[in-house]
């Protein structure tokens, strides 16, 4: 499957959030929310890029933006990254690979480093290649300029 495109709905899912609660892309409904995929907890690029999230987050709060990072580790794994790390933002395990296959991200057996902006549902920005060193205050400034908040 392909990546999504604007203009595309985004796909509802529900899974485990690094805390074992159960998290649904509805629940976010009224929020724009930034759903980043990542391949892996702990290598250098995704550390780079939760950190990147971390130290930026608290413009997306108060902004009322929800950060969402989703890769195929389990919940287990995510609580020890965000613990080792400090991440203050939700990450979601997608072990089965339901949701990486309907956003079209699945890689040969994780995640791809793609980004999906959402509002009301529907896919508003994407980036397909990401850059990870920067890349929390690359979406926010697109987030500004698409005046989504």
């Amino acid at each position: 499957m392909e990546t999504l495109n604007v203009g595309d709905h985004a796909p509802d899912f529900e899974t485990l959030d690094q805390d074992g609660k159960t998290v649904k892309l509805s629940d976010f409904e009224d929020k724009v929310v930034v759903l980043y995929f990542y391949p892996k907890d702990n290598t250098p690029g995704c550390t780079m890029e939760a950190k990147n999230f971390r130290d930026n987050i608290d413009m997306f709060k108060e902004k009322g933006i929800s950060v969402l990072g989703v890769s195929v580790d389990s919940s287990e794994s995510h609580k020890k990254f965000q613990e080792k790390l400090g991440l203050n933002f939700t990450l979601l395990s997608d072990k089965p690979k339901e949701i990486v296959k309907k956003y079209g991200v699945l890689g040969l057996a994780t995640a791809k480093r793609v980004t999906y902006i959402i509002k009301d549902g529907k896919i508003v920005y994407v980036y397909p290649k990401v850059s990870p060193r920067e890349h929390a205050k690359e979406v926010y400034e697109k987030i500004e300029e698409l005046k989504l908040v």
